[in-house]
């Protein structure tokens, strides 16, 4: 029989002694350590190691997301920010509900409401997985009795409703009439600070994320070996430190290296970085002159794709071309390449040579 005792402090101290285990905690109210002692009881006589009175309080869905960030982040793997977004959402459509309410029913109501605001199959496929990441990760780290099971039956229910599933190969290119038309738009604009022909060139002429073209500082440019170091580069295995020397080619119809001594007339002692811009500012500048030209359906980071097809289409192989994009699963690279037939022609002459 567990005893209950009131201390100096106020609070009450609750010890539990059974089948040779022996263990206590402490609380404001008796009702809390009198529930507690006898759950605890219950898990010995089940051959269950009692939980912590902290885990052992949790209710509710929203507060199993809390107890993930916490732990996360109490060993230096904080969720990113697209992350915390998504348990942030999470919280506010199903952080109310009791542990027991988070099941095959209410998460497919979940994924049509999803589905119904404008969220993909992809998105909402995203969301069911970080659903059983979070019931999941209280199974197996503190012992909660949390079901995964309704999670997955929900996840085969939403994809046979079509409202779950995989996205579709991106594989849009600008042509050559269409880049010309950009970089003349950006270079006869007055009204844009920016330096976005410069900018559209040096993504095509390293492959490089928006957001890395912005990051990258003077501090980490060897003129000499024509290398550049992007730092906590973009690896879904690894958050940070991911850092990659890049070679600075012009295989590509661009000079990455001459691009960027172009670029040092606007350098100023006050930021280290090359192109010092906000990424976002740049994806806007870029989505309103495709509009304004009437391109249709160009995205800033088909520029990536354009870049990481033209060092297929000069000869690279997949190896190489990953020393450049950063791509560590080749099978990623193979899905980002879309190689214009045309191209063959070019390189007619070269395997000819070899024979």
């Amino acid at each position: 029989m567990a005893s209950i005792r009131k201390q100096k402090s106020g609070a009450w101290r609750a010890q539990v002694r059974r089948k040779g285990q022996s263990l206590s905690e402490t609380f404001v109210r008796h009702a809390d350590a009198k529930g507690w002692a006898l759950d605890a009881e219950r898990q010995i006589d089940r051959g269950e190691t009692p939980l912590d009175a902290r885990i052992a309080r949790i209710r509710t869905f929203g507060e199993l997301i809390d107890l993930h960030i916490d732990d996360m982040s109490e060993v230096g793997r904080a969720p990113g920010r697209t992350k915390h977004a998504t348990l942030r959402m999470l919280k506010r459509s199903l952080g109310k509900l009791k542990l027991v309410e988070v099941g095959r029913e209410r998460l497919i109501q979940f994924g049509r409401t999803r589905a119904a605001a404008g969220a993909g199959p992809v998105t909402v496929g995203m969301d069911i997985g970080v659903v059983r990441l979070v019931l999941t990760h209280a199974a197996a780290v503190h012992g909660l009795p949390v079901a995964v099971e309704p999670v997955d039956l929900a996840r085969v229910a939403l994809t046979r409703l079509g409202l779950v599933g995989k996205s579709n190969e991106r594989d849009r290119r600008p042509t050559e009439e269409e880049l010309a038309a950009l970089i003349a738009y950006f270079d006869a604009n007055d009204r844009i600070t920016m330096p976005m022909s410069r900018i559209v060139k040096f993504a095509i002429a390293t492959a490089m994320r928006q957001e890395e073209i912005c990051r990258v500082t003077w501090s980490d440019l060897n003129t000499r070996t024509k290398m550049l170091m992007i730092r906590d580069r973009k690896d879904p295995r690894q958050k940070k430190g991911n850092d990659q020397r890049i070679p600075l080619l012009s295989i590509s119809g661009y000079d990455a290296m001459g691009l960027i001594e172009e670029q040092r007339s606007l350098r100023t002692n006050d930021d280290d970085r090359i192109f010092p811009f906000n990424h976002r500012s740049i994806s806007s500048r870029f989505t309103r002159s495709c509009q304004e030209l009437d391109i249709q359906d160009l995205h800033f980071h088909d520029l990536r794709h354009e870049g990481t097809s033209r060092l297929f289409e000069a000869g690279f192989q997949i190896q190489q071309v990953a020393l450049v994009t950063g791509h560590k699963d080749w099978k990623m690279l193979r899905r980002y390449t879309h190689i214009r037939p045309e191209a063959l022609h070019d390189l007619v002459p070269r395997y000819a040579a070899q024979g």
